[in-house]
């Protein structure tokens, strides 16, 4: 059963950076599921195409933040691993 969003773009887009790696790895399954299918209209394709987009920049961006930490506290400047300390991740 399709479902019309009417949320705004902003607002979405505000949503989505808040979320958590699994549950936009989840929607962004979903997406690429229901896409595949080919069950999809093509307005709601492009509207879901542009989710699954920005839920793929959100996943990316926590991956690279979860490396950089991982990198931060295994390793120090003569690649030794040293406990943890703080990250600066932007």
């Amino acid at each position: 059963m399709a479902q019309k969003d009417n949320k705004e773009p902003g607002k979405e887009a505000g949503e989505i950076e808040q979320m958590p790696f699994e549950r936009a790895i989840a929607e962004l399954e979903s997406i690429v599921k229901r896409l595949e299918e080919g069950q999809v209209p093509l307005e709601e394709s492009v509207a879901i195409y542009e989710r699954g987009e920005a839920l793929k920049r959100r996943c990316e961006a926590l991956l690279r933040q979860a490396e950089a930490r991982v990198e931060k506290i295994t390793l120090d400047a003569r690649g030794n691993p040293t406990g943890t300390e703080p990250l600066d991740v932007e």
